[in-house]
This record gives C-alpha cells, sequence and structure tokens, in this order.
C-alpha cells in the first residue's frame, strides 16, 4: 500500500481490480480540514479516462510494473509491434490500449511497462523530431503576429506551425498535445 500524496504522473496502482495509470496530480488544501488529493487517471485496460478524489490520509494498492527499453517495429490495424533488442523478443499491444500510437516511429526505442509478461503502456519522451511532408506557402506580409499554418507531418498528423517552416523542415512535436515547439535541426 502506498499513500495517495506519493502517486505522481506515470505511477501505476489498483483500484477495485482495475489497473490506473495517474495522468496529473493535484494537492488542494482549502482552509481548515485536511486536504485533498486529485487525481486525472487512465484505467490501461478499457483506455478510459476519470478523474479520482481522495483524503489525505487514503492508500491504495500499488503495482509493481516493470519498464523495459524495447525497439518500435511496426504497426497494423490492431496492434502495434516492439521488439526487446537484446533478445529478439516480440510484444504486440493493442492500438486500443496506446492513445499514443500515432507519435511512434520505426526503429525508435522506447520504455515499455510491463506487469508480469503483460505489456501495459509506452512512455513516450515529451518531445519528438518529425518532418513535415505538406504544409501551405507562408503568405508576405502576415507576420506582424504569430500566425499559424496547418501543417501534416511523416507520421499524419495534422498541427500548426509558424508561417516559417516548409515542405521538408524537420520539426520538434509535444507528444503531450501534438503542437509545434520549436524548429529542429
Amino acid at each position: 500500500m502506498i499513500s495517495v500524496n506519493d502517486l505522481r504522473a506515470g505511477t501505476t496502482y489498483e483500484e477495485n481490480g482495475q489497473l490506473l495509470q495517474v495522468l496529473s496530480f493535484e494537492h488542494i488544501k482549502v482552509g481548515r480540514g485536511s486536504a485533498n488529493i486529485k487525481v486525472k487517471v487512465r484505467n490501461i485496460r478499457s483506455g478510459s479516462t476519470m478523474e479520482r478524489s481522495y483524503i489525505n490520509t487514503a492508500k491504495v494498492q500499488d503495482v509493481a510494473v516493470n519498464k523495459r527499453e524495447m525497439q518500435f517495429l511496426y504497426k497494423d490495424d490492431d496492434s502495434c509491434y516492439f521488439m526487446h533488442p537484446q533478445t529478439y523478443e516480440q510484444v504486440a499491444i493493442p492500438v486500443a490500449l496506446l492513445p499514443e500510437h500515432q507519435f511512434l516511429k520505426e526503429g525508435e526505442s522506447f520504455s515499455v511497462s510491463f506487469l508480469n509478461q503483460e505489456p501495459l503502456s509506452v512512455l513516450l519522451p515529451p518531445k519528438m523530431v518529425f518532418k513535415v511532408v505538406e504544409t501551405g506557402p507562408a503568405i508576405k506580409g502576415n507576420s506582424a503576429t504569430n500566425v499559424f499554418k496547418d501543417a501534416v507531418l511523416e507520421n499524419n498528423i495534422k498541427t500548426k506551425v509558424p508561417l516559417f517552416i516548409n515542405t521538408g523542415d524537420t520539426i520538434r512535436v509535444d507528444t503531450r498535445t501534438g503542437s509545434y515547439t520549436e524548429k529542429a535541426n
């Protein structure tokens, strides 16, 4: 058992037979009385997200999750396939359990969480580099304010980029929001 005060983003715990992963954590103390802990969690098996509220002294059942670095191989309609680089062991994770599957790039290594031998989730870096495959031309004279235009990235994600970004440029994208952060070299 762990205290709810120890929950942080990425922590996995069990409640009522459900495996829950913390997405966000908030400690709320209002005037007199005990503090409340609000967490936004994702049910790992169903993929649904919900908010939970606990009193400051509550405890939850911790889960021993192992993390392994695995190489992303490919994705089909149903699953994403990963391989352990030393043992060549392959693991398939259903696409429904990976809301961030569009950010996976073939050949890159990612941290995969396991409960016993069951793969649970993939931890993405906060920012990743992608190539712009399609974007409109910059319109001269529209640069007095922060003006953005639509762009399609190599992984078919659509995002907004500044006017100076052209087709063929590489940019950094925030994997939590899918938004442009900076131009990459």
